[in-house]
C-alpha cells in the first residue's frame, strides 16, 4: 500500500464504531428535538406552560451537548483527526458541538419566561412573552436538529471512506509476514 494513502486510511473497524455512535447520537438529538413541544395542540402557548417541563428540555438538552462535546474531544484527540478525512469529520463535530451548546441556553430562556407570565402587567406584556417564549423555544430546537445535521455530515464522510477501503488490501493482508526472499537458483553460469 502507498504509504500516503495508508497514513490517510482511517482504520475500518474504528470508521464503522464512529458511524455508528454518530448516528445514535444523531438520533438522539432529532428525538429530543421531537419531543420537546412548547405548543399546545391548538398551536398556542399554553395559559399556565409548566416551568419543570421546560427546564428539563433545557437538562436534557445539556446532556446531549455534553455527549456532542465529549465525541468531539475524544475524534480531536485521535491521530485519525488530522488527515483530509478526519479534518472535515472534525469540522462537522465542531459545528455539532457548537451547535448542540447554543440549545440549552434557548431552553432555559423559555423556562424562565413561562415563569414570568403570570407576572405579566396586561395583554401586550402576555403576548410579547409568549412570541419570546416560541421564538426561543424553537430556536433551541433549531439548534439541536442542526446538530444533528452537522453529525450526519460526519457520519456520511466516514461513510464515504468506507468505499476507499476497498481500493486497498485488506488489513490481514497487510498484517501478514512478508513473503520469503525467492530461493537461490542451482544453475551455474
Amino acid at each position: 500500500m502507498n504509504p500516503d494513502a495508508q497514513r490517510e486510511l482511517i482504520p475500518r473497524d474504528y470508521t464503522i464504531h464512529v458511524i455508528g455512535a454518530l448516528n445514535d447520537l444523531k438520533a438522539k438529538l432529532l428525538a429530543a428535538a421531537e419531543k420537546c413541544q412548547l405548543l399546545d395542540d391548538t398551536g398556542r402557548v399554553p395559559a399556565a406552560p409548566s416551568y419543570a417541563e421546560l427546564i428539563q428540555h433545557a437538562a436534557d438538552a445539556q446532556a446531549l451537548s455534553a455527549d456532542v462535546v465529549r465525541m468531539t474531544a475524544e475524534f480531536a484527540r485521535s491521530t485519525h483527526s488530522s488527515n483530509r478525512v478526519g479534518s472535515a469529520v472534525l469540522a462537522h463535530l465542531a459545528t455539532a458541538a457548537t451547535m448542540s451548546s447554543h440549545a440549552a441556553p434557548h431552553f432555559a430562556e423559555t423556562a424562565e419566561s413561562a415563569l414570568c407570565l403570570p407576572r405579566s402587567s396586561g395583554p401586550t406584556d402576555r403576548q410579547y412573552r409568549d412570541n419570546r417564549m416560541v421564538i426561543d423555544h424553537a430556536t433551541a430546537r433549531a439548534y439541536l436538529r442542526r446538530a444533528s445535521e452537522s453529525l450526519c455530515d460526519a457520519a456520511n464522510e466516514l461513510d464515504a471512506h468506507l468505499d476507499f477501503h476497498r481500493f486497498f488490501p485488506a488489513q490481514a493482508r497487510q498484517q501478514s509476514p512478508a513473503p520469503p526472499p525467492p530461493r537461490p537458483t542451482t544453475r551455474h553460469r
